[in-house]
């Protein structure tokens, strides 16, 4: 699967939940492995902001990206949109200090994404498979957000509103595909008891029916309320009246823990890479989505080029008789025992390290390691088989390596490991010629890796 990007740019109008101001923002298409920039084109000269977890300067009351004194808020929903509908990179452009609130969920978005449609880059998709248990909790708020190996990419949220009138919720997104009917829709909500302090600090000034669920689950005097109704332009209503107050009745009953869903997705957007795996969320909010959010920037890095997946109960792609038909190498220097991934332009294979090969008499008698430039020629051949399989008749030809550079090795190999290598290419073949890109890993560790390039030549 390859990147993907907006085919075309569009522009949304509304004013600001903070400042009442109005505001455009517009999407447009960027260049492969850029991920998502953020950018106040209402200030002169100023640089677009890495959509990433490291720059969030604010969480209180949504998501707040900000770069020295520029900043933007009200990110999420936009992002939530590009995530969920498979978008990896995008220029947004704000002419002002944050996202317009729109009706106050993702759909407008999705509904514009929808319309321009999308593209395909020519740089593979950069999944980060969790493999794992990962959880970041809150003690003081009983935060807690856990994400699980699986597949696809997926979310639970759980909610608890510490309230008579809405009480526990959850919500449940098993195919991402269907957040544009299930999810997107889902509007931002709030409680009339946290009206008065967010009016009185100028922090609502666009908030109105229009953009928001309002509820009213715990009574307060007549008096106040007609002053909340009439600082938020809505019609007055009896105080002893509890219940949800909007213009829009509610799309689901659990509308508001669906949104909660909606903004993780948004802050799991700042991870910068698409994630495989299962969230499941206890009692989220911005400060503990952007907590997690960092924590899985952390582990990245630690991983910064996975290891792949191996089961070894699957049937292999090429065992080591289709090997032998393809390589003309043969015991002791043939060193790949199977291949488990083939594509385009990346092949997986594998090797067992064994205590009875023949070079371990030698690398070291009394500690046998295995020697890395085999490691490297374990790889070459894997890139031999790559590019063999971009030729018809692939048994007619032969591959030589030209130039190997940027060999690393970090770690030993010794008996009993399971070597994994992962070769992609780097450029199309052109002129019989390929440049590759390899690495070796023994469980999730980088063991050793190098650029090659290699020439196939036809038999005579």
């Amino acid at each position: 699967m390859k990147q993907m990007t907006l085919k075309g740019s569009f522009s949304l109008h509304g004013k600001g939940l903070h400042t009442g101001l109005s505001l455009t923002v517009t999407f447009n298409p960027a260049p492969e492995n850029t991920g998502y920039k953020i950018q106040r084109i209402d200030l002169e000269g100023e640089p677009a902001i890495d959509a990433i977890a490291e720059n969030v300067v604010d969480t209180q009351r949504g998501t707040v990206l900000g770069k020295g004194d520029v900043r933007v808020s009200t990110v999420e929903h936009g992002l939530a949109a590009l995530y969920a509908l498979g978008v990896d990179n995008c220029l947004i452009q704000v002419t002002g200090p944050e996202v317009p609130i729109l009706d106050g969920s993702a759909a407008k978005y999705v509904e514009k994404i929808m319309e321009v449609g999308t593209e395909e880059q020519s740089a593979p998709k950069d999944w980060y498979v969790i493999r794992k248990k990962i959880e970041v909790k809150d003690e003081d708020s009983g935060s807690c957000i856990t994400i699980l190996p699986d597949d696809d990419f997926s979310l639970t949220t759980m909610c608890s509103f510490n309230s008579k009138f809405i009480n526990s919720q959850f919500a449940t997104l098993d195919k991402v595909e269907d957040f544009a009917t299930e999810i997107a829709p889902a509007r931002t909500f709030v409680f009339v008891r946290d009206l008065e302090p967010l009016l009185k600090a100028n922090l609502i000034k666009g908030g109105d029916l229009d953009n928001a669920i309002v509820m009213y689950e715990r009574q307060i005097s007549q008096e106040q309320l007609d002053k909340l109704a009439d600082m938020l332009h809505a019609e007055h209503r009896n105080a002893n009246e509890l219940g949800y107050i909007q213009h829009k009745p509610l799309v689901w009953e659990n509308e508001c823990t669906r949104h909660k869903l909606l903004d993780i997705i948004g802050d799991m957007a700042l991870i910068g890479k698409p994630i495989k795996g299962r969230i499941i969320a206890t009692r989220p909010g911005h400060t503990i989505n952007n907590k997690f959010a960092r924590e899985m920037r952390k582990e990245i890095r630690k991983h910064e080029v996975q290891a792949p997946a191996y089961d070894p109960n699957e049937t292999p792609l090429m065992d080591v008789n289709r090997i032998r038909e393809l390589l003309p190498h043969r015991y002791p220097m043939q060193l790949v025992d199977k291949v488990i991934e083939l594509g385009a332009t990346s092949i997986v294979g594998v090797k067992n390290v064994t205590s009875n090969e023949p070079f371990f008499t030698g690398h070291f008698p009394q500690e046998p390691v295995m020697p890395g430039v085999l490691q490297i020629e374990a790889m070459a051949q894997c890139g031999g088989l790559l590019v063999l399989n971009t030729v018809e008749e692939p048994e007619r030809w032969s591959t030589y390596f030209m130039r190997i550079d940027g060999v690393k090795f970090r770690q030993k190999v010794v008996p009993g490991d399971t070597l994994l290598f992962k070769v992609e290419l780097l450029a199309p073949l052109r002129h019989g010629i390929s440049s590759m890109k390899g690495y070796a890993f023994v469980g999730d560790k980088i063991v050793s890796e190098a650029t090659f390039s290699a020439q196939i030549v036809k038999n005579k």
